[in-house]
């Protein structure tokens, strides 16, 4: 077993496939691998007798298996129609084609950057503008503070990988997950930048992340109420239904969580208005 290997633990029926990421070794000095998930925002253990290579193919094929691809391509068509509607709803609007729409614009920092790839080729394929970093988990409150300050977004993606380390240990001891604490500091670090919800909607959390601190931290949506993992592009959908839905309006949360792969134990959250609106005219220079 080497790093980057593509691996399955055999004791969990290899349900879920990983990438070994690096070593580590017990109290009793047996050898770990450290392991991320590849669909999943999960970040794991396992011995190394307990570990089988498998053949995968490539990581968007993963991410993308036909569930997904169906919510995509749903979300990509609920988006034109909402267009459609919007601008229908609007009588001023619907016979002048000078008019353009602008969805929020996004910033995710997220601890995985073949993660923070994928999730960057959808918010394209959606028409949302956005720029991504990738940081390691326990360094993402250090710099999310200047990030805001140079982009300037209108929502803000603080995830990564997570777990819960004990099945049996307390779920409300904030010391039994691997990186809710730092997506904690990293929320409160955005919101001494920008306290209102509304200004700067936020969504936080990985794979098992501790869904009421962060809400507590000023995270508008969270995952995971759950505890269960979370798909990598759950973020993503959840962005989506706040980018393009309008600014006078407050999405409603079954809408948004609905819109998610891992539906509502694995995303939560609270009231947020919209982040679209309409713009005229178009530049007169093309």
């Amino acid at each position: 077993m080497k790093i980057g290997d593509i691996v399955a633990r055999k004791s969990y029926n290899k349900d879920i496939i990983f990438k070994i990421v690096g070593f580590n070794v017990d109290e009793n000095n047996e050898k770990l691998a450290i392991l991320k998930g590849i669909a999943f925002r999960v970040i794991a253990d396992a011995y190394i007798d307990d570990l089988e290579v498998v053949k995968m193919p490539s990581m968007e094929d993963v991410i993308m298996n036909k569930d997904v691809e169906s919510l995509l391509y749903r979300s990509v068509k609920k988006a034109k129609e909402r267009e459609k509607k919007m601008n229908r709803s609007v009588p001023k609007l619907q016979s002048n084609t000078n008019v353009y729409g602008m969805p929020g614009k996004v910033l995710q920092i997220d601890g995985d950057k073949e993660y923070l790839k994928i999730c960057l080729d959808v918010y394209t394929q959606l028409g949302i503008p956005a720029v991504g970093v990738a940081i390691p988990e326990a360094n993402q409150y250090k710099e999310v503070r200047s990030l805001l300050e140079k982009h300037n977004p209108d929502i803000l993606v603080i995830t990564g990988h997570d777990a819960m380390t004990s099945r049996k240990g307390n779920v409300n001891d904030i010391n039994n997950y691997r990186n809710t604490m730092n997506f904690m500091k990293a929320v409160k670090e955005a919101r001494k930048w920008q306290p209102n919800l509304d200004n700067l909607v936020i969504f936080a959390g990985a794979c098992q992340s501790n869904y009421e601190y962060l809400i507590k931290s000023g995270a508008n949506y969270a995952s995971s109420p759950g505890r269960i993992m979370i798909h990598a592009l759950d973020p993503v959908f959840v962005v989506e239904k706040i980018a393009c839905s309008r600014i006078d309006i407050i999405v409603p949360i079954e809408e948004v969580i609905d819109q998610t792969v891992t539906g509502i134990k694995g995303v939560g959250g609270s009231e947020t208005r919209g982040k679209f609106r309409w713009a005229m005219p178009k530049s007169m220079m093309y």
